[in-house]
């Protein structure tokens, strides 16, 4: 077997970015925002024991994602769905119990995450998810995916909560940024491994809004389906989705050419 072989062997995260990916990471980071609220108010855990709760479980989930030889598409994406739920929740932490303005987690997050993908490539030469077969790069790969639904949370609420935008305009307005980044991809070649990133960024705060506009009491500009029903009907949706992975593996790692 040839190094580039072994190196796609090697590879535990989607490399074959279909709709089903983009439509499963929107939906996952919708539970992310509705899952961690459900926990929070209707369970009545409060923030800090489902801050730390959910903590140990990414904790664990990041462990058994990082030790698995294979691409497994149900551990991966429940790793996904942890780290949005813990990723919310960070930043609620830094709003709600610490007063730190949303405005200000937004510029340190963006900052946090500039930084992450700085020492990703100056370590690894390489952004790219084609290249992610060492543990090192994963470790990256999920420190940078943190960053990006801390981030993707504070940006969110700010437009629809501080600025005022309200939810279904902030949805819209990140739904447009997407459609520029995806038009700038096919249409003007704009360099990929970019275009996967800008997209994923931006994929965060458009779940949230979909997420709070869904949940949210009418009088505070939501449809008032509330976090259980909205959460409960987008994790079936992930479950129908992931199974349809598992069994076609149509987003398999395959082997590829000059991986680095």
């Amino acid at each position: 077997m040839n190094t580039t072989t072994i190196n796609s062997a090697l590879i535990k995260v989607p490399i074959i970015i279909t709709l089903y990916f983009w439509v499963i990471k929107i939906l996952a980071t919708t539970v992310g925002e509705t899952g961690a609220d459900f926990l929070i108010f209707n369970l009545n855990w409060g923030l800090p024991l489902t801050s730390a709760l959910m903590s140990v479980v990414l904790v664990g989930f990041l462990y058994v994602q990082v030790k698995t030889k294979t691409y497994t598409p149900w551990l991966y994406w429940m790793t996904v769905v942890m780290v949005s739920i813990v990723g919310t929740l960070i930043t609620d932490n830094l709003t709600d119990n610490l007063g730190v303005p949303l405005s200000f987690s937004t510029a340190a997050f963006s900052v946090a995450l500039a930084v992450t993908f700085w020492l990703w490539h100056k370590s690894e030469g390489s952004l790219s998810i084609h290249s992610i077969y060492t543990a090192k790069r994963e470790l990256f790969y999920w420190a940078a995916i943190l960053f990006t639904f801390a981030l993707g949370t504070a940006a969110g609420d700010l437009l629809a909560e501080s600025v005022g935008l309200g939810y279904a305009i902030s949805a819209l307005a990140f739904g447009a940024v997407i459609a520029v980044i995806t038009t700038g991809f096919y249409a003007f070649k704009l360099n990929g491994v970019l275009a996967f990133w800008l997209a994923y960024i931006i994929t965060r705060p458009l779940g949230a809004s979909i997420g709070d506009l869904l949940s949210q009491d009418v009088g505070n500009g939501g449809l008032g389906l509330g976090t259980m029903g909205t959460s409960a009907v987008f994790l079936v949706a992930i479950v129908v989705l992931v199974s349809y992975l598992t069994m076609s593996r149509v987003d398999a790692p395959k082997p590829v050419e000059g991986a680095v």
